[in-house]
């Protein structure tokens, strides 16, 4: 929120924010010198100067929210967990996460200056939280494309030259945004491209439109080529964690799932679905303050 904006939260004149801001009494940050408040900093705020500050923040749903992933979609449901799925893309979880609407999160997003994954995002958006990131998979990230290739696309710059109709994700997803990337380093970007006017909601939903026709190529994970038979060119390889807060890490949803994917019937699943490497399932990649 802006200095105005978090004044009409907080229900105060904008010189009283000003007023805290110089004495350091109320949660900001600068971005390109302006004073920025985290709704979710500013909502602990408020809560922690109540008189009983642990009832006023309840405990979250139990809901994965954020990226779709094929094999985690299955593990909630073979696990028995208890979570609930509700996918709407990397930087909308996180987003939920924070404001204290999801268990976890499940992203991918990419960090060009880094050339790292998550970290970034998480450090913006969960900023004072004590949040955990656990490495989940490294996934194969290409091009799903229609059986047989009829178009013959060998590189993400056909997609302009073969005139393919492409399937893109929201603009929350983790995919979009490596995609943007992509089309950055390949001197293009999203204009050049017929792009459907729908976006798809998640791997499946991208690898049905492809499927049924619907769509020449999108940018999705190998897995959802493979589960409609579909050919698949392979552009990036990417780590997708889960985000957590730390007291949740040690809750009995999160211990199943994590204690699931250490079975053998989950490690079976992994290597049946293409362009999944579980085998550093559960590292803590992050661990924040």
């Amino acid at each position: 929120m802006t200095t105005r904006e978090v004044a009409e939260y907080l229900r105060i004149k904008e010189r009283k924010v000003y007023d805290l801001l110089r004495r350091k009494r109320i949660p900001s940050t600068r971005v390109t010198g302006k004073w920025l408040f985290p709704k979710h900093l500013i909502d602990q705020w408020v809560a922690d100067g109540t008189e009983f500050p642990d009832r006023a923040m309840p405990s979250p749903p139990p809901v994965l929210a954020g990226s779709h992933d094929p094999l985690l979609e299955w593990s909630l449901n073979e696990s028995g967990c208890g979570l609930a799925l509700m996918p709407g893309g990397s930087l909308d979880g996180l987003e939920r996460l924070a404001a204290g609407q999801a268990v976890v999160c499940g992203l991918h997003v990419f960090d060009p200056e880094s050339g790292d994954y998550n970290r970034a995002a998480v450090e913006r958006a969960c900023k004072g939280l004590d949040v955990v990131l656990i490495e989940w998979a490294w996934r194969d990230q290409g091009l799903v494309l229609a059986a047989g290739n009829p178009l013959g696309i060998a590189s993400i710059k056909d997609l302009k030259a073969k005139k393919a109709r492409v399937i893109a994700r929201q603009a929350e997803a983790g995919s979009r945004i490596l995609f943007d990337h992509l089309l950055v380093e390949a001197g293009m970007k999203a204009a050049d491209l017929e792009i459907l006017p729908q976006p798809a909601r998640g791997e499946t939903d991208l690898g049905r439109h492809v499927s049924e026709g619907k769509a020449d190529a999108g940018l999705a994970v190998a897995s959802a080529a493979h589960a409609f038979k579909l050919d698949f060119l392979g552009l990036h390889r990417e780590r997708y964690d889960l985000l957590v807060r730390r007291r949740d890490y040690f809750e009995a949803p999160v211990r199943k799932l994590l204690a699931f994917a250490r079975t053998g019937a989950f490690k079976a699943r992994a290597a049946d679905m293409a362009g999944y490497d579980t085998s550093a399932l559960g590292r803590v990649v992050y661990n924040g303050p």
